[in-house]
């Protein structure tokens, strides 16, 4: 089955399915045909109400859905379908007979300018409408690409009109902030240079890339010797610059095919550059919301390229409960199991239910597709709600089919979707807007990155849990597409929402969405390049800024002066503070100093050279300290620390070259400690 873009304008998205007849040539129709009775005793009970849907969405009278201009209005041949629909009926039986609460999400009337008001505040540019003179603001626009700061100013114009409209107050002009000419200009549409990944550009440098072996790319694609299309994803230039070496007038081409067998997906390499890659979890939270920032400017200048609008809900704030263990938001529940394990980062209950199943339901046939009981599922809930936290429930009693509708209930019980009610409607349109995978999965990739830290986290968890099914298939019979159609209504038709006609329609869209996420996900969790290093740039920044005002700041240059004084007495007062040696500065050209203090040898001076690497200095520490080590150290995978200068912490790659990261940041420590896990 192929997806065909037809002359319309629109797309007709099929799809396979293991046990689904060939299909005969003419039947399509503008959706999905009647659901044929299924051979599967379990889905009996769903299946009439199931075909009732399907009838309603194949009526052609039946309105067109609101997406405009289309690429992948969902049509998938009905035997595909069934496993969604009989979901979303799943998910509707259990909300009737009251085993889930239906909290509807409010959502807010927008007063015009208001949205970008909130886009600016979102992406830490507050400052212009406040019209304070913060550091933090100044530093992030020095920063921004052409197409970034485009973004910024298209928003920004928009806000100050509709304020002017309304006589509110005085307004910065916009030519204040980006010193132009003109408040519109025209940005060339050119290749930018490549930035170094993870770090700062070096005059005449260009990116070196390694050799392809198991640990110089991250390979992201389907199993070997599947027949698949590869391509090289680069992290070096930003992504809405590198839209902007096409045409604006581009259109997408027509007789495009998309087939639905997993070995038609794309597989995508991301090779390593001498700064290694960075995952998410290896930059400090004050960097990742930095990263944040950049990402929401970055995904609104790349769906500004592609001509694009970036929509998103504004919602009510809903109050979830603040105890138990389903429907509490996940920063309470987090807050909560820290108590008992300091430093978590997905819920214990999310956890327990992942890890049960992939103890012994990995393996079981039409694991997530096969329902559990509804009456068994809804007295689990109410037994573990009582008995987790004293640790009295005993989890031998739970079926591996009951224990997937737990976890399908913990997804959907959340008071705010696991992917966040404000970019639902992004996570949208890259399907139905972008035609091809690579580009839908770069705004997928920015996506990731706006998460919450507890969402991303969990939705990590999660997907990894997912991977582990679908490498299951020959023995459970879930593929990569029955398992996206399966978990796609849970994620993306969220708590107390009912499937609406529009929705059902995107169906295969949201379909393909958890099948990219299912697929990509190493890719989806690395932090690409060009954000670190506007970070950094970013870092820079505001360092300096601080620098300028303490020059102008007479207050402290009296302080300074006494400082000063007090150095210039002879003798050391008694209990000054000595600093290790680490921190010192007296420190040749290309050596530097690396402190381990959970080892017996706490720091070394080590020359680099262009072919040292991060995991050169980690082997000779564990040489030096084989002996001599303390138990805190053995058994505990040591990585070491970029700290300070233009970073806050980064956990540097195994395969980074140092000489090239200590040119990038000469200010910074290194030090030798756990990676977090």
């Amino acid at each position: 089955m192929t997806m065909e873009i037809k002359d319309s304008g629109s797309v007709v998205l099929t799809a396979y399915h293991p046990h689904s007849p060939a299909r005969i040539p003419g039947m399509e129709q503008s959706f999905v045909q009647d659901i044929p009775p299924s051979h599967s005793p379990t889905s009996r009970k769903s299946i009439p109400r199931c075909r009732r849907i399907n009838r309603m969405l194949s009526n052609e009278s039946a309105p067109p859905p609101a997406f405009g201009r289309s690429n992948s209005q969902a049509s998938m041949d009905s035997t595909s379908m069934e496993d969604f629909w009989c979901e979303v009926e799943s998910i509707k039986e259990s909300r009737e007979d009251g085993s889930e609460e239906a909290t509807l999400l409010e959502f807010k009337p927008a007063d015009e300018g208001e949205l970008e008001a909130e886009w600016l505040q979102d992406v830490g540019l507050s400052t212009l409408i406040s019209g304070a003179e913060e550091e933090d603001g100044q530093a992030l626009l020095s920063t921004l690409t052409r197409t970034q700061a485009a973004a910024v100013q298209k928003r920004y114009n928009t806000y100050t009109q509709t304020l002017r409209k309304k006589n509110k107050h005085t307004v910065r002009d916009v030519r204040d902030i980006f010193g132009t000419s003109d408040s519109s200009p025209t940005f060339e549409t050119v290749p930018v240079s490549p930035v170094p990944s993870n770090g700062i550009q070096l005059p005449g440098q260009k990116p070196v890339w390694k050799s392809v072996s198991s640990n110089s790319c991250l390979d992201c694609g389907l199993d070997k010797g599947s027949p698949s299309i590869t391509e090289e994803l680069s992290y070096e230039v930003s992504f809405s610059e590198s839209i902007m070496i096409f045409p604006k007038t581009q259109e997408w081409p027509k007789n495009q095919r998309f087939k639905k067998e997993d070995s038609a997906l794309p597989k995508f390499i991301v090779r390593k550059s001498r700064f290694g890659l960075t995952d998410v979890g290896d930059l400090s939270p004050e960097d990742m919301k930095k990263i944040r920032y950049l990402s929401l400017i970055e995904l609104t200048a790349f769906y500004d390229a592609l001509g694009v609008e970036l929509k998103r809900n504004r919602a009510e704030r809903v109050r979830g409960r603040e105890n138990g263990l389903f429907g509490v938001p996940l920063t309470i529940l987090l807050e909560n199991d820290q108590k008992k394990v300091p430093g978590i980062k997905v819920p214990l209950i999310f956890q327990k239910l992942l890890l049960k199943l992939e103890e012994t339901g990995l393996e079981t046939e039409g694991i997530l597709r096969v329902p559990g009981s509804a009456s068994r599922v809804k007295n689990l809930h109410q037994e573990l709600e009582a008995k987790f936290y004293e640790d009295t429930f005993d989890w031998d009693q739970v079926r591996n089919n009951d224990a997937a509708g737990l976890l399908k209930m913990f997804i959907r019980e959340l008071p705010s979707p696991l992917f966040t009610v404000e970019y639902l409607p992004a996570f949208i349109t890259l399907v139905e807007k972008i035609s091809k995978i690579k580009l839908q999965l770069q705004a997928l990739h920015l996506l990731i990155m706006l998460l919450p830290e507890a969402n991303r986290d969990t939705a990590k968890a999660f997907l990894q849990f997912l991977k582990k099914v679908v490498a299951n298939e020959g023995k459970n019979k879930m593929n990569l597409w029955n398992v996206s159609m399966i978990v796609a209504p849970n994620l993306f038709i969220y708590k107390g929402k009912r499937a609406n006609q529009q929705e059902m329609q995107a169906a295969a869209t949201t379909a393909h969405i958890v099948r990219l996420l299912i697929r990509y996900q190493d890719i989806l969790w690395t932090v690409p390049s060009f954000l670190i290093s506007q970070v950094r740039k970013t870092n820079e920044a505001a360092m300096n800024n601080s620098k300028r005002q303490l020059m102008f700041d007479k207050g402290v240059r009296k302080l300074l002066r006494r400082k000063t004084m007090e150095r210039e007495r002879p003798e050391r007062p008694e209990g000054a503070v000595t600093f290790p040696p680490y921190l010192q500065s007296d420190i040749p050209e290309g050596v530097i100093r690396v402190y381990a203090p959970l080892h017996s040898k706490v720091s070394m001076a080590i020359q680099l050279n262009s072919q040292t690497k991060a995991k050169d200095i980690l082997a000779r520490f564990h040489c030096e300290n084989s002996r001599g080590s303390s138990q805190n150290t053995r058994g505990q995978i040591q990585s070491l620390h970029e700290i300070g200068g233009n970073i806050g912490q980064h956990c540097l790659d195994p395969d980074a070259y140092m000489l090239d990261v200590y040119r990038a940041n000469p200010q910074a420590e290194w030090v030798i400690k756990p990676k977090a896990s």
